[in-house]
Parts: C-alpha cells; structure tokens; sequence
C-alpha cells in the first residue's frame, strides 16, 4: 500500500529542509545600537547627538518619533540581558554612545556615561555572555557635527581620543571591538541623500566624511592596539561594512555599467582602502567632477588599511541596478536630486519583482552567499562574521504572541546561505540576529520592527516572538536540525 500526499490537490508536497550543523565554535550572537534602545537622551549628563537634532526637525522621521524612550534601555538593561541569557545568547553586539562619553566630541568623559557601560559589561559577562561593543554607530556629537561632522578631518582625530577613553575603561573585559557600523550609511545617507543624520545633500562632502570616516577607524584600530599591548592584552579589532551584491538589472551595456558603478560606491569603496590600501581607479573616475580626493593625505591610506583581525558583515537583501531610468526607481530617496549614489545620479534600482519585507527590501538570500564568497575570494585570510541579519515585517501580538512565520522563513534562509558559505570555504566565524528587539528605525521612527523580542513601546513590556524561540533553538542545537 503507497503512502498518499497530504497536500492540497495541484500543490506539490513541501519536501523536508536538510539539517545544517555549524562548526562548535560558531559564535552565536544578538545585535542592537545605542540610539535605537537606550533612551534616557539628555539622563545623566548625555549630549545632544546629531539624531537628537535630527529627530527634533520637523517632516525628518516619521510620525516626529525620537529616540525617547526607544526602549529604555538605559534603565532595563539587566532584564534585556537575562532575556539574551534565556535565549542562550553567546555573543552580545551592541554600540556605545559617544555623546554619553564625551558630550561635546571632546574632553574629559563623563564618569555617569562610562559607569553605565562599565555595568553593562559586568552584566553580560556575568550572564555568560561575550561584549562585542562598536565604538560609533551613527550618534556623532553634535558639537562635532557643528564643527563641520566627518567632512571635517579633525573629527577621525577627535574620534581615536574616545577610543583611547572607551577601551582605557572596559578593556580588561572586552576582546573584540568593532569601530564603526556602517560607514557607507553615515557618508551617503547623512551627507548625500541627507535621509539620515545631519540631514545634509553635499556630494563632495559625503566622499570626505568615507575618507575620514575609515582614518578615524584606522587611527582608532592603532590605539586600541597600542593600548592591549601595554597592558599585554591582544584586543581582536574590526569594523562593520554592510557590503552587498548588486546585480545589473539585464545584460546590456547600461545596467552592467551601473551595477559596476554602485559596487564601487557601495562596497569597493571602503573594502579597497581597508584591505589593500588604495581607492578604485574607476570609482576615482566616476567621481572626478565631484572631487579630485585632494583630502587624501600622505600616511592616511597606510593608516586606514592597518590590517584587521575581523570585518562584520551586515546583510539584509542584494539590489538589482539599472541606467536605465525607464526601468524603475526607488523611494528610499527624497528626490533625484538627493541620491546616495554621488557621481551615479542616474542609476536607479529596481524591483526585482520577488516578496518583501516591511521595509520593501527584496527577499534573496543567495545575495547573502554571493556577498560572503565574493568577500573570501576578494580578500583571502580576512576572518568574516556577520553582524547584522533581520528582517521587518507587520508583527501583530495576539494574546501574548507573536507568530513571525515570515522572519522565521527569512532567517532559515539565510542561515542556511550563511552554511553554504562556510562549506564552500569562507571564514566566517560567527552571526548575530538583528536585532534582540524591536526598537527605534531611524527615519522610519517606531513603524518597522526587526526584533526577534517584541516590545510594547508604552508598557515597555518584552515579549519573545517564535522567531526568538526558533533562532534560540538554533543555538542550542548548533545549527538548523529537525526542522522544516
């Protein structure tokens, strides 16, 4: 007697997923940032950030939400950390906050800011749990900004200072560090589009702040080092580029070209200069009307590639490109005239015409592999984690649950890319879910949530999603087993 197929009549049988076991010393980790879950913005002494000026313009984020009280993190960061600890959690990335350090870019720290890091260090390790602190992520002082932001080659100077101060103080805990998130969005989104913090729309400006940016990174990476060598320590340093795959809409002469030109502007950008120590000649090129990179300076670029011990890699969907404008466009940005793409003005995306989450990305998580292999293959010997993964959807909590079938699809997917990767020879050592919890998106405010934790934003209740409980059940088995 044969078996029959519980499937619906003209609807193949779904075919159980193969197990994907991760190597035992895969590190398994959760991610946040300091503006997006803290709260407490002006609380013991705080600066103003260059978001806290955002938020307060009009028509800048959505719905005129800031960064209070996110999730008040500031104050519940001990129920956050047992809920990591019950997630069985191994890793915990989070950034900290420059104006709690140094409320005008410089200085003296505030005692009030470094105790508070201080005790949430203690707190994780205490939980079992390894810190993974990222020096800057997005919350420039505004008194930095004010003096010309990161366009301004003293502020990667002014940067290696709070390095020097944040690792003086949690060093003896702390091995890895991560010195910036995400150069490309601090540059293009907050100088170019001016979608992000400060909010401004200069192209030759948005080139000078990636510059200083990775000068800021590649100052800081020596006086971490200097300082775990004095005190015979070996701090693990890195930074986090949220590198991707772009893909040329069709085969012609226009949409290859523009996939060529957002690559370097995207990723070659920032991975020439950090590995190899030298900028793309046809990213120079594509950018000589705008600048002739005359901010460049004797010793910067051998300073910027002073090698790593790791680069994070963020991910969330690859992008399909054309110069074609016929073919699409996209509304990220606020206008053409705005676009991030500085010097690329005419290439737009594209839909690709596959599902999406909340925030419109596409879903493909071959981008995914194809972005981890090419870095390997690129860059041989660069150790690779990712340190960012997520996915927005409409979560809704229904009688103290929610049901998140959609993100678990997502994060199967990729983890399962993020396998693959591995298998094929990458040396990717570790993934961090983003985030632990729903919390502040920016310019979109409170509407998208990432969270593998829901939070109720006026009760500040948390509350595990299934993707939570999936992805804890992933760590404890060591990878994706017995599951369909």
């Amino acid at each position: 007697m044969t078996s029959q197929s519980t499937a619906p009549l003209g609807q193949a049988e779904e075919k159980p997923k193969p197990d994907v076991h991760f190597p035992a010393d895969f590190v398994w980790g959760v991610a946040t940032a300091a503006f997006q879950i803290e709260g407490s913005t002006t609380a013991d002494g705080r600066g103003p950030s260059i978001w806290d000026t955002f938020c307060a313009t009009p028509g800048k984020v959505e719905n005129g939400d800031t960064g209070d009280p996110a999730c008040d993190h500031y104050n519940r960061y001990r129920d956050d950390v047992a809920l990591m600890r019950d997630l069985g959690v191994g890793a915990y990335r989070f950034s900290v906050a420059w104006p709690r350090i140094q409320p005008e870019g410089r200085g003296k720290p505030l005692e009030a800011g470094l105790d508070f890091y201080d005790r949430l260090v203690d707190c994780v390790l205490e939980a079992g749990i390894d810190p993974w602190p990222t020096l800057y992520h997005w919350d420039l002082p505004q008194a930095l900004e004010d003096a010309g932001g990161w366009p301004n080659r003293d502020t990667a100077k002014r940067f290696a200072d709070y390095a020097e101060i944040v690792y003086n103080r949690l060093g003896d805990r702390v091995t890895h560090w991560n010195t910036l998130n995400e150069p490309w969005c601090s540059a293009f989104l907050g100088y170019a589009s001016g979608v992000h913090a400060p909010g401004r729309r200069e192209p030759a400006a948005a080139l000078a702040a990636a510059h200083h940016l990775m000068l800021g990174h590649g100052l800081a990476v020596n006086v971490i080092r200097d300082l775990g060598r004095q005190a015979g320590r070996t701090p693990l340093v890195g930074i986090v580029h949220n590198q991707t795959t772009v893909r040329p809409y069709t085969d012609s002469e226009a949409d290859v070209d523009a996939a060529r030109r957002i690559d370097a502007l995207r990723n070659r950008i920032f991975t020439e200069p950090l590995v190899k120590g030298r900028y793309p000649e046809d990213l120079l090129a594509d950018v000589a009307k705008i600048t002739d990179y005359g901010f460049v300076q004797d010793g910067d670029l051998e300073t910027i590639s002073t090698p790593l011990d790791m680069m994070g890699v963020n991910f969330y969907n690859p992008s399909w490109v054309s110069g074609n404008r016929e073919n699409g466009g996209s509304d990220r940005l606020p206008s053409d005239d705005y676009s991030p793409s500085v010097g690329s003005e005419h290439v737009v995306d594209v839909d690709p015409g596959l599902p999406v989450t909340a925030m419109g990305w596409p879903i493909d998580a071959s981008g995914m592999y194809d972005t981890l292999t090419r870095l390997a293959a690129d860059y041989p010997g660069l150790t690779l984690y990712v340190t960012e993964n997520g996915a927005a959807f409409e979560d809704e909590l229904v009688d103290g649950a929610v049901h998140d079938t959609d993100r678990i699809a997502y994060l199967d997917a990729h983890l399962r890319a993020v396998h693959a990767a591995i298998e094929a020879g990458v040396p990717l050592k570790g993934y961090f879910a983003w985030s632990l919890m729903d919390n502040f998106e920016w310019a979109l405010g409170y509407g998208k949530r990432f969270g593998i934790v829901h939070v109720d934003y006026e009760s500040q209740v948390r509350t595990v999603k299934d993707s939570g409980r999936w992805y804890s059940r992933v760590i404890r088995d060591g990878g994706i087993i017995g599951q369909r």
